[in-house]
């Protein structure tokens, strides 16, 4: 079995989540049973010591499934009506499709919030981590997206295809479905990143300044 939490786990778990969700099982049952039938199809050997599954995580432990959601959840709740956790974003999404910008929505920006920022990256793109969004000076009252739209007064930077704003998956036709890490920060003082500032800009100036964050991931393949 994958180990939890790695890119091929987070796509055998989708896949399964989705053919749930084809049959009527809510969202989060979904999510639940699709992990159930992961492991009860590929049971891990018994550690001797402890009695338990040798080389399962407990919550919480490094490599553990979800672990990454909880630090990097850090009080603000992430959520999209474009795509959920961990399924497919929509070929209008794409550069295949209208390349529109998903919806999202959050809750739990803590008080002293100056400024949000908004990180989309593809950690699986043959050359390394991509990025496909980048939007910062966003209100602080600000309490979510619609597709395709940005807040007025709104910053945003190149992507990795050198375009203002977002710009959609297109990983390699044949690839697994790769991952985008949809990340919002919220930082207690201006931020002052520009059209041409990078995701290292951005961790730079959240260093001492970032007040929570919060993440959801959504796969693409073609």
């Amino acid at each position: 079995m994958p180990e939890p939490g790695s890119h091929k786990y987070d796509i055998k778990r989708a896949r399964l989540r989705n053919d749930y969700e084809k049959h009527g099982v809510p969202d989060q049952r979904a999510d639940e049973a699709a992990s159930e039938q992961l492991h009860r199809d590929n049971p891990l050997p018994t550690d001797p010591r402890t009695g338990e599954p040798a080389g399962r995580s407990h919550p919480g432990e490094p490599g553990a499934q979800g672990v990454e959601r909880d630090i990097e959840g850090g009080g603000i709740q992430l959520r999209s009506s474009t795509f959920n956790d961990h399924t497919l974003l929509p070929l209008r999404c794409s550069r295949d499709g209208d390349n529109v910008s998903p919806a999202l929505v959050w809750e739990g920006i803590p008080d002293g919030t100056r400024e949000i920022a908004l990180l989309c990256e593809d950690p699986d793109a043959p050359g390394g981590t991509f990025v496909h969004w980048l939007m910062s000076r966003i209100p602080p009252e600000t309490t979510g997206l619609a597709e395709g739209q940005a807040p007025e007064g709104a910053i945003r930077s190149r992507n990795g295809f050198g375009e203002v704003g977002w710009g959609g998956p297109h990983p390699p036709v044949g690839d697994e479905a790769h991952r985008y890490f949809f990340r919002i920060y919220a930082a207690d003082q201006p931020l002052k990143l520009g059209e041409e500032s990078t995701p290292d800009d951005l961790r730079q100036a959240l260093s001492g300044s970032e007040l929570a964050r919060g993440n959801i991931v959504g796969l693409y393949e073609r």
